[in-house]
């Protein structure tokens, strides 16, 4: 009988999203809506995460229907509702549950307009063999991205000073380059025009390109 090498185990990637009205809330852009482009940054960055070949699964957190109407077109996604009391942690762990404890975990930020699949394939794959791997924004400060082995319990620490509270709990953090657009959360105008420049996905992109006409 000839050995195989098992198949390397692919990733469930859960994202929390606000819902549209109440996202970005810092983030203010000439001639461009809010609530339209917190909305399409989580489509974005979503599509991106169910289009890394290094995941299986992709399950979004949250309570934005006209999110979910729009997010039809993108393959494979499960929508769970925001869990109440609410906050980011316990959004995040909602859709932690649904997840068979069997397979390689991450939760990511739905607000890395930039983000390429490649980016966050490269990212898992630096987590794999570590019980729990981190990912820091721009900043140095925050957390973009957060890992769990197979059978290793989830807990996360996402807020402010989040990157030390997760090496705080173990997190090792995972070999990606600053200029990596993993590491590009948007949060305020700063942000974004440094996402901007590395390449925005299609639907941010839209937004931009129509309040310039």
């Amino acid at each position: 009988m000839t050995d195989a090498a098992a198949p390397t185990p692919r990733w469930a990637v859960v994202v929390p999203v606000k819902p549209a009205d109440r996202g970005k809330s810092r983030l203010e852009v000439p001639g461009i809506d809010r609530a339209a482009l917190a909305r399409a940054i989580a489509l974005d960055t979503i599509a991106a995460v169910a289009a890394c070949e290094a995941v299986e699964r992709v399950v979004v957190v949250g309570d934005d229907g006209g999110l979910a109407l729009e997010a039809s077109g993108i393959p494979g996604l499960r929508f769970v509702p925001e869990p109440s009391p609410g906050g980011l942690n316990a959004a995040i762990a909602a859709g932690i549950e649904t997840v068979n404890e069997r397979m390689p975990r991450a939760a990511l930020l739905g607000d890395l307009p930039a983000l390429r699949p490649d980016d966050l394939a490269t990212a898992l794959g630096a987590a794999r063999g570590i019980a729990r791997g981190v990912v820091a924004d721009s900043d140095g400060t925050g957390t973009t991205l957060l890992t769990a082995a197979s059978g290793v319990a989830w807990e996360s620490a996402f807020g402010e000073d989040s990157f030390a509270r997760h090496r705080a709990m173990g997190a090792v953090p995972l070999n990606v380059t600053d200029a990596s657009t993993l590491r590009h959360d948007v949060d305020t105008a700063e942000h974004f025009a440094a996402a901007l420049d590395l390449g925005l996905g299609p639907r941010t992109a839209a937004l931009v390109r129509a309040s310039e006409v």
